[in-house]
């Protein structure tokens, strides 16, 4: 199995698994407990592509790479298993994506939505529900601007834990409440 892979000033919090066939381009993120899984297959994430706390990433043993492009925003517990999403898509927390589907460019797939096999979302849509269904077209400025904003904030915010691990008196280990020293 191929060693991950890494662009420039990725972030990766305690506890966030990166295993396997996995590339990511620069400034992506990948936030406490998240799991990018490429064991049985590949997983390719584009730029500024933020992974928030506790998600599952998951491939279809050899059948279903995950590719995620740019700017995209995968909120946190998402579960993504097999599928595709596009450029400045954000998927909201709690939302689970399976097997063959895909999400287009700018789409917007709801908090706990449920987007099952082989769905196809168009770009500019939302989706919410269980399973998910179509519920309108979004503004596609309005999208870009909201992922893009995403984006830089989630690497802004991983620059503020860079800073804060430069500080040996954040870096003291801890396994019980009586073990830690306040400053």
């Amino acid at each position: 199995m191929p060693a991950p892979r890494f662009g420039r000033h990725c972030y990766f919090s305690e506890g966030s698994v990166v295993v396997g066939d996995v590339e990511m381009g620069d400034d992506c993120t990948v936030w406490f407990n998240a799991v990018v899984r490429g064991d049985v297959h590949f997983i390719r994430i584009g730029n500024r592509t933020n992974i928030q706390e506790n998600s599952c990433l998951h491939t279809l043993n050899g059948k279903a790479p995950i590719i995620i492009g740019d700017d995209v925003t995968v909120g946190h517990s998402v579960t993504l298993h097999g599928c595709e999403i596009k450029n400045g898509a954000l998927i909201g927390m709690g939302a689970t994506v399976l097997d063959f589907a895909q999400v287009g460019e700018g789409a917007i797939v709801a908090a706990g939505a449920l987007v099952l096999s082989h769905t196809q979302i168009g770009a500019g849509e939302l989706w919410a529900g269980v399973p998910a269904r179509f519920i309108k077209k979004v503004d596609p400025e309005q999208a870009a601007s909201l992922n893009q904003t995403y984006a830089r904030h989630y690497i802004e915010y991983s620059d503020w834990y860079r800073q804060a691990d430069l500080d040996a008196r954040n870096t003291q280990q801890v396994a019980t409440s009586e073990d830690y020293l306040p400053y």
